[in-house]
C-alpha cells in the first residue's frame, strides 16, 4: 500500500500507537504524523513529522498540498476534564479543528476521513445499562457537547458533501505505552503504574464507579477494522458505539491485586467523579459487530496482565505470580 495518511494529533494516547500501526502496514514514509509539537517517542523519528496546528488552516493546507494522503486520521482533541477547565477552548478546538478538516476533505478530495467520538456524548438521561446506539444524548460537559455537535457534522458532510467520514465512540481507553492524559477514564491507566511504582493509587473516582473501558489494542484494532472496511458496510456515519468491558476502581484494584497482593487503592471523588456519574456503565455495541464485524480481544484480567508485563521492566519490578 503506498498510499500517503495523515494523521492529526498524533502524539495522544491513541495517536502514537496508531502512528505505530499505521507505518506497520503503509510505511514509515507513507504515514504522516502531525501534531502541536512533536512527541519524544521513537516512532515520531521513523517517518515524516509535520507540527501543525489544527487551528491554522493555511498551515493544514499546506501540508495537504504537500503530501496528498488519501486518509486523514483527526485526532486533535481537548479532553473531558481538560475542557472542562478551559470550556471555550475546548469548543473552539474540538468543533474549529473539526470543521477544518471536513471542508479540507472536500477540497483536497481525501478519500477516507476518521474522528473519533466518545461515550462523552451520552449524558443523565441516558439508558445506563448497555446503552443503546440510538437513544437520548444530553450530555452535560463540553467535551460531549462539542462530541455530540461533530457527530452531527460528520454525518452531514457524509450526506450534503460525500465525505467518507467514520466514527466510534470510544470508551476509556487504557495502554502501557503512553503516560495518562486529562481524561476521565485515565484514572485506569494510572492505576498500573502506581501499582508498580509506589503500591498505593489515590483515585479520583468512588470504589463502584463502573464505566465502559477499552485496551489499547482492541482500540488499535477497531479503528483499522472500520478504516478498511467497504463503504457499503458502514451504515452510521454518525459515531457507532463501541464496548470492550466495564469495570469499577474497586474491581480493577482486585484485579491489580491477583499480581501484587500488597497493592491498595485510596479513594478521594474530585470534579470528574460528576462527569464518570453522567456516563453510562456499560455499551451496547451491536451495530458495530453487526455491520463491520466488530469483536474485542480483551477483558479485565487478560487486560491486567498484559499491563503489568509491560510496564514492570520500567520501574524495575519483578512480579513472580506472572
Amino acid at each position: 500500500m503506498s498510499e500517503n495518511i495523515l494523521v492529526i494529533g498524533a502524539c495522544g494516547q491513541l495517536g502514537t500507537e496508531l502512528v505505530e500501526s499505521l507505518r506497520t502496514i503503509y510505511g514509515d514514509s507513507n504515514v504522516i504524523a502531525s501534531d502541536i509539537r512533536q512527541s519524544e517517542h521513537a516512532v515520531f523519528k521513523q517517518g515524516p513529522f509535520e507540527n501543525l496546528d489544527i487551528l491554522d488552516k493555511n498551515r493544514l493546507s499546506e501540508i495537504l498540498t504537500k503530501y496528498q494522503p488519501k486518509q486523514v486520521y483527526h485526532l486533535a482533541a481537548l479532553l473531558s476534564a481538560t475542557a472542562e477547565a478551559k470550556p471555550k477552548l475546548g469548543w473552539t478546538l474540538n468543533m474549529d479543528g473539526l470543521f477544518n478538516v471536513l471542508d479540507a476533505a472536500v477540497d483536497f478530495k481525501i478519500g477516507k476521513v476518521y474522528w473519533p467520538s466518545s461515550i462523552a456524548v451520552f449524558g443523565p438521561g441516558t439508558p445506563i445499562n448497555h446503552t443503546p446506539q440510538n437513544c437520548v444524548m444530553d450530555p452535560n460537559t463540553i467535551y460531549g457537547i462539542s462530541k455530540l455537535a461533530g457527530e452531527r457534522y460528520c454525518e452531514y458532510y457524509f450526506q450534503k458533501r460525500g465525505v467518507d467520514v467514520r466514527s466510534l465512540r470510544y470508551p476509556g481507553l487504557i495502554g502501557h505505552k503512553s503516560d495518562p492524559g486529562g481524561g476521565t477514564t485515565d484514572y485506569a491507566v494510572s492505576i498500573y503504574h502506581d501499582a508498580l511504582q509506589t503500591g498505593v493509587h489515590n483515585c479520583f473516582l468512588k470504589d463502584n464507579t463502573e464505566l465502559p473501558m477499552l485496551y489499547m489494542p482492541d482500540a488499535l484494532k477497531a479503528t483499522l477494522d472500520i478504516m478498511h472496511a467497504p463503504a457499503e458496510q458502514i451504515k452510521i456515519r454518525s459515531s457507532y458505539n463501541l464496548a470492550g468491558m466495564s469495570f469499577s476502581p474497586a474491581e480493577i484494584t482486585a484485579a491489580i491485586q491477583q499480581y501484587i497482593p500488597n497493592f491498595k487503592t485510596e479513594y478521594n471523588p474530585d470534579s470528574r467523579q460528576a462527569i464518570a456519574d453522567s456516563w453510562p456503565n456499560s455499551i451496547d455495541d451491536t451495530e458495530a459487530r453487526k455491520d463491520w464485524g466488530w469483536k474485542p480481544d480483551f477483558d479485565l484480567d487478560k487486560m491486567t496482565k498484559d499491563m503489568l508485563v509491560n510496564l514492570a521492566p520500567r520501574y524495575g519490578s519483578t512480579l513472580p505470580s506472572l
